[in-house]
């Protein structure tokens, strides 16, 4: 054993044995209890970032860890490889969307490798492959056969210039991200999936979800938004039209003073013919933004229809407005306004001096004149219905509106059916048929799947399967007919890739069903928070659908979530001439820091000028703060960066970069290694491995409690409350005290002996390749520590044969006393009276009191 630690060549040595032996590679095995661990899989964006290796390290280690508890585990990585950064990369860089993004996956493997990650890599997958997007085309085809799919227009943001569909957040100021150019809403035919059919269950089956993070299921909760209403139709005065509304709060009914239309609605649409302030108001519309947030934050406006609806229980009329605040998208495009009982329809009706009603009488406090009243109490100004409350409001109004025809109660849900149309080139084509007569049908099962031409040039605008006729052509039934040349939503990917990790070289079928139903569901799920919806509900809802079809029988994907916090690290910037932030990476930053830790000084490397602080902020391109993590595994090690991540903060908080952390971290590792050495330089040729054989004094048994009580804290912390931090920190205490002992005699040897082993076997999660490394060389097993037990509590060694008792005189700490574990009370108070420095202090005193804690402390008052 090499008397240096070399972590450079200790990883590259033990990272070649685990290659060499398939250490990871998982193999079904019936009669072995599994344990299924999932980091979600990276974007090949080019180089891994530090979010990237905390999430990644964290599923390593409780890999390991259930490894050694004696579980087959499985975890393997992949890549979520379609998307439009791909396009947007490739057009920067004039090349092919594939060749980036497989040139980035070689790369990204690499440094996975290197940080020493136990993945089986037999099992490593990419989304943009064939093998794989194959099986998502003929599970479409099976959804639409079962009627969970279905086409239909709806409006998009729409780029004239970039002629593409933009998420809401690529719409910046009513403009394209890229482009620049003023978005238009626009409508087009979409494909849809029905998540709405699954809404209740995926509501319910939350309460399944027992280890997943509240936060997470009441998020889920809130976007599916289950709530029981009323619907009821307004009719149109001198007209046969109608509309219908939903509401949650049938008891403000009689407080509607005029109802809302999107600026899509048809009615609006209709009326703006003869309107031409509407119709520019539509036009206006067509070029809002959509979002909830845009919406409750923007100025709210409208335009009068001219047409009147009767209002379904007072027969009133009342005016229809079309307003921004309406979407075709939500309900049924249109709203009963209630301005008394709604402040958004409060601030539309003072703006455009309509009437407000109070139906609902509030509290003391409240003032119709200054706002809406928007709390549950007694009605008020509601005929037959004056003072009910809420509940009885809500009955007896729908009683009536059911009685008439006019209306009736129904469960309504916020989440909408999944769009998985997109309009650019690099995704998963969507298996579909446009006929001649306008139909649909889907690809025959024995022509999939339909490949994603790579070899393409890109032209910065449209996508090249939409620029080629050719492609697009097929046959259907002998007759022409084209192609849909719409790509799927990524998420599609993203929703089944845990389940294709159990088969994923079968090109058979989807899933084998017998290794799916062994594997899932995955027992850890590891990512973060910003998933927590769209990700984990598509997921969910995703897997249900395999069940659906018989591919799976559990209900849900992931038992157990982990979300992890960002990792935070200084920001240093300059302001250019034109105010701008020009930011330098904290690499190019010489900082004096005072004793607070707060920054006195930095000065940029680059010039030697003075730069600001802008203090912590997420690792981010924007802000030329991210660390490379390869440049510090070169420099310090695998092993140290993953003991730092895994130390400096609790899993689910922030973690702050810091360079003397790092240090820290490595001095450490440092530590155990030469602990190990000086062990083996000490016990050459001696057998001492057999505690049993000796006997052993108060120091030697004290260490080893030390040690016991250390492993059961270790195991808890990491088995069942995943603190890391606080396991190794444990670790940490521990060999502080083996630092400081003894190395003499064989008793003090075979303590140590064990001890070291123990420490070794507790770091094999977070430091591997040291373990690795160290283990057989402390007289470990033969077997490779990857394949070693986890150690056990002895718990003898956990009783103590002696109690350290605190004596105070007059509540002040005058003596430490050691007894006998099982000193009686008696005992202990004479052992404390007699002490001589007790005696000091109670000499010519009278005794009045002595009081004993057991096993803790013994309070003398005298006086």
């Amino acid at each position: 054993m090499e008397a240096i630690y070399n972590p450079q060549a200790i990883e590259a040595t033990v990272q070649k044995f685990w290659t060499d032996n398939n250490t990871f590679q998982a193999i079904e095995n019936p009669d072995k209890e599994k344990f299924y661990c999932l980091a979600m899989f990276p974007y090949p964006s080019g180089r891994l970032h530090m979010g990237h290796v905390r999430n990644y390290s964290l599923g390593d280690v409780i890999s390991r860890y259930q490894r050694m508890q004696g579980k087959n585990v499985m975890q393997p990585m992949g890549w979520d490889a379609f998307g439009l950064p791909a396009e947007n990369a490739a057009i920067k860089n004039n090349t092919a969307p594939g060749n980036w993004t497989y040139e980035n996956i070689d790369y990204m493997r690499n440094q996975l490798q290197s940080l020493g990650f136990g993945y089986d890599w037999g099992r490593e997958l990419a989304t943009c492959k064939q093998d794989y997007y194959r099986w998502e085309q003929w599970f479409f085809t099976k959804l639409y056969e079962k009627g969970l799919v279905y086409k239909k227009n709806a409006t998009v943001n729409w780029d004239p210039v970039d002629q593409t569909v933009l998420a809401n957040e690529q719409v910046i100021d009513g403009r394209g991200w890229r482009s620049g150019a003023i978005v238009e809403r626009k409508e087009i035919p979409q494909w849809f999936i029905k998540i709405t059919a699954y809404a209740e269950e995926l509501l319910n089956d939350l309460d399944q979800l027992t280890d997943w993070p509240e936060q997470v299921k009441t998020m889920q909760r809130n976007w599916i938004g289950r709530s029981q209403g009323v619907e009821m139709t307004f009719n149109v005065a001198d007209s046969k039209e109608s509309f219908d509304i939903y509401t949650t709060r049938p008891d403000t009914l009689m407080g509607v003073t005029y109802v809302a239309l999107a600026a899509q609605h048809p009615l609006a649409v209709a009326a703006a013919k003869d309107n031409v302030e509407l119709s520019a108001f539509i036009e206006e519309c067509k070029s809002s933004k959509t979002t909830e947030a845009d919406m409750a934050a923007m100025e709210k406006k409208g335009v009068d229809t001219g047409l009147k609806a009767i209002h379904p229980l007072t027969g009133e009329l009342v005016p229809v407005w079309a307003a921004n605040f309406v979407l075709m998208d939500y309900g049924s495009g249109a709203v009963m306004s209630v301005p008394g009982h709604d402040q958004r329809d409060y601030e539309f009706a003072l703006k455009y001096d309509l009437a407000i009603k109070q139906v609902i009488a509030g509290q003391e406090s409240d003032d119709i004149a200054k706002a809406a009243i928007t709390e549950k109490s007694t009605l008020i100004n509601s005929g037959e219905f004056d003072g009910l409350d809420f509940e009885q409001a809500f009955k007896a109004i729908s009683d009536k509106l059911i009685s008439e025809e006019k209306g009736k109660v129904t469960t309504n849900y916020r989440l909408r059916d999944w769009g998985v149309s997109r309009q650019r080139y690099w995704g998963t084509p969507i298996p579909m048929i446009n006929l001649a007569n306008g139909e649909s049908v889907p690809v025959p099962e024995d022509e999939l799947p339909v490949v994603l031409p790579e070899d393409v040039v890109m032209n910065g605008t449209t996508s090249p399967i939409k620029d080629d006729p050719q492609w697009a052509k097929t046959t259907y039934n002998g007759e022409a007919a084209l192609r849909e040349t719409d790509t799927f939503d990524t998420f599609m990917e993203s929703s089944w890739y845990y389940a294709r990790y159990c088969s994923p070289n079968d090109d058979s079928q989807m899933l084998d069903p017998a290794k799916a139903n062994y594997w899932l569901p995955v027992d850890q799920y590891i990512g973060g928070i910003e998933h927590a919806i769209l990700h984990l509900l598509y997921s969910r809802f995703f897997h249900k659908l395999l069940r659906d079809v018989g591919l799976v029988e559990c209900d849900e994907p992931f038992k157990k979530l982990l979300c992890q916090g960002m990792v935070l690290a200084d920001t240093y910037y300059r302001e250019a001439e034109n105010g701008a932030q020009e930011w330098i990476a904290p690499s190019n930053v010489t900082v004096e820091r005072d004793d607070k830790g707060q920054v006195t000084s930095s000065i940029s490397k680059l010039d030697g000028q003075p730069v600001l602080s802008a203090g912590m902020s997420k690792m981010s391109k924007s802000k030329n703060n991210g660390i490379d993590p390869q440049e510090v595994i070169e420099k310090y090690g695998a092993d140290t960066v993953r003991l730092f991540i895994m130390f400096t903060s609790p899993p689910e908080q922030t973690l702050e970069w810091s360079d003397a952390g790092v240090e820290g971290a490595h001095r450490f590792v440092k530590r155990v290694y030469k602990l190990a050495n000086d062990l083996v330089e000490s016990t050459q040729g001696v057998d001492i491995s057999d505690l049993s054989k000796l006997t052993l004094n108060a120091d030697q048994k004290k260490l080893r409690r030390e040690l016991h009580k250390t492993i059961a804290k270790v195991t808890d912390d990491i088995g069942r409350r995943n603190t890391f931090n606080t396991a190794i920190a444990a670790i940490m205490e521990l060999m502080n005290h083996l630092g400081k002992a003894k190395l003499n005699s064989d008793e003090d040897k075979a303590v140590m002996q064990e001890a070291v082993r123990a420490v070794v076997l507790m770091l094999t999660p977070i430091t591997p390749h040291l373990c690795h490394h160290l283990w057989q060389a402390v007289g470990g097993s033969d077997v490779n520590v990857e394949d070693a037990s986890w150690p056990v509590v002895d718990e003898s060694a956990l009783v103590e044969d002696e109690k350290l008792i605190i004596v105070q005189v007059n509540g002040k700490v005058r003596a430490k006393i050691t007894v006998a574990a099982d000193a009686s009370k008696e005992d202990v108070e004479a052992l404390g009276l007699n002490d001589e420095s007790v005696l000091k202090f109670t000499n010519g005193n009278t005794i009045r009191k002595v009081i004993y804690i057991p096993g803790k402390l013994l309070n003398i008052v005298a006086n």
